[in-house]
């Protein structure tokens, strides 16, 4: 049996770890899937090795995809593109659909390899799935719907003329992302390049790779058309970069961090044809206000910061609070922590022994600044079984300290005060890389009117996390330049043309 049949029936936890449990079972090595087939393990030369985060034991092989397969997917995309782009919405929307259908039937087994790919909770991969295959059957029913052109008739001095707009498909894209969400975040980006007529490569994050493997069948199995999504594997520096430097590449999707978005912008400075949607990682810091129930304000402060053990861009690990609170706050959300975000139960392993030694690293400045431990410690300089981080709280941060300025992307929290409204605002913008913000207040004027000052993509109010994919989201600052939900994800993905004919 393949190694794709046999994930395919491994759809429980208990079926996936008693094969991972078994000893004389080699790692699982993927595939890349181009022209709608799964590449013999005689066009990979080169494997990286991808460890599982809860016991550091190599968990599959990852194909290094040498430039000659990037070549290749990329062509099997550009020619497949002509087709796909005059396909009619109503086609594309019922593949869309089958997508969808497809996922859900096999919503468990995505969940748990996700789950063990990753090292996040089965519970918060379920929800992943089922945001996934919501992304399916949102953009299926939206290019039904959506107006296309706008007709206007000109009376000038001359002939009249009747203008009308239409949008193109930008191309082929380059889809790249991020290991946090790895199946959310891949299929956030391949659905809209679907519903909107372009093609396209996707190569998910060499740590987390597993289900976009599994992702592969399910496009296959949905008929697809030959070429229109192909999924690679391999690293950034090596695979990505051949993949977007491609002058057949007419746009760029990306999740990742700000280093590696400012290195995409770098290599195609020159191809200033090329579509840019860089989503870049940041922070989301949470605002806790002197009138709020302060029980009910700790539950969300704790949540924003410890969910998926600490790695979301959305997450907020900075915790400003009213000085008037702090002292009644400070002890409840550390006791919080302590009972209900623990390692093993609430809290998976953060992804990699890389990730690891960089929370590491942090925790061990916060320590030379002397920053004051409330919960938590330094986790051991070489991790065993697993990479496990204890949720660590911490006060007492200096204002200029990098804490405060990078996001730690872990099981970290850190409690600061404030004073007044204005000053906590200029606090969060003079932050550079502000994703999002958390508003806790009972004053809804307060609430409106602080949303509306600060320089983030996305203001929560009372509440975290939840977002409808028809609602904007556009990253601002030093964040990027990427656009999703409704007429971003449009904009993405099509060009408009204006069309100006003699009007009789």
């Amino acid at each position: 049996m393949d190694n794709l049949s046999m994930l395919w029936q491994l759809d429980t936890l208990t079926r996936a770890n008693e094969y991972l449990d078994n000893s004389t079972n080699e790692p699982i090595h993927l595939q890349n899937f181009i022209e709608n087939r799964f590449l013999g393990y005689e066009h990979t030369s080169e494997w990286i090795d991808s460890v599982s985060p809860r016991s550091g034991s190599i968990l599959s092989k990852v194909p290094r995809s040498p430039p000659n397969v990037v070549e290749y997917a990329i062509n099997v995309a550009s020619r497949a593109f002509q087709e796909w782009s005059q396909t009619p919405p109503a086609k594309r929307s019922e593949i869309l659909l089958r997508i969808a259908s497809i996922l859900e039937e096999k919503r468990e087994m995505f969940a748990v390899w996700e789950s063990i790919d990753q090292g996040k909770r089965i519970m918060r991969a379920r929800s992943e799935v089922t945001r996934s295959i919501e992304h399916f059957r949102y953009f299926a029913k939206y290019i039904l719907q959506y107006e296309d052109s706008a007709v206007r008739v000109n009376k000038g001095s001359g002939e009249s003329t009747l203008s009308y707009e239409h949008r193109l498909p930008v191309g082929v894209f380059a889809i790249i992302t991020s290991w946090n969400m790895p199946l959310c975040l891949l299929t956030s980006k391949i659905a809209p390049c679907l519903a909107f007529g372009c093609t396209g490569v996707a190569k998910p994050s060499e740590l987390t790779s597993m289900t976009a493997f599994l992702f592969s069948e399910v496009l296959r199995r949905a008929e697809l058309p030959t070429g229109v999504m192909n999924i690679i594997f391999g690293d950034g520096p090596d695979t990505g970069s051949n993949l977007l430097k491609s002058p057949l590449v007419r746009g760029i999707s990306f999740t990742g961090g700000v280093n590696t978005g400012i290195q995409i912008r770098n290599d195609t400075v020159a191809e200033i044809h090329k579509r840019l949607s860089l989503e870049l990682r940041g922070s989301s810091p949470t605002i806790v206000f002197g009138d709020v129930d302060i029980d009910e304000a700790v539950n969300v402060a704790a949540y924003a910061a410890f969910e998926n053990s600490g790695q979301l861009s959305m997450g907020g690990s900075v915790i400003y609070i009213h000085r008037s609170i702090y002292r009644e706050f400070m002890p409840k959300f550390v006791q919080s922590v302590r009972m209900d975000y623990r390692c093993g139960r609430e809290l998976g392993p953060v992804v990699s022994e890389q990730h690891y030694d960089k929370i590491r690293s942090y925790l061990c400045q916060a320590e030379s600044e002397n920053a004051r431990c409330e919960t938590g410690e330094i986790p051991l300089g070489a991790p065993m079984d697993g990479f496990w981080v204890t949720p660590t709280v911490l006060s007492n941060v200096r204002n200029n300290s990098l804490l405060l300025q990078e996001e730690v992307f872990g099981p970290v929290a850190i409690l600061c005060t404030f004073d007044t409204e204005a000053g906590i605002v200029a606090m969060c913008n003079s932050t550079p890389n502000v994703i999002g913000t958390v508003v806790l207040t009972n004053d809804l004027s307060r609430m409106r009117r602080v949303a509306e000052q600060l320089d983030a993509g996305l203001v929560w109010g009372n509440c975290w996390l939840g977002r409808e994919l028809s609602a904007g989201y556009n990253d601002m600052k030093a964040v990027g330049t990427g656009k999703e939900g409704g007429e971003r994800s449009r904009d993405t993905f099509t060009r408009l043309r204006t069309v100006h004919v003699p009007s009789y």
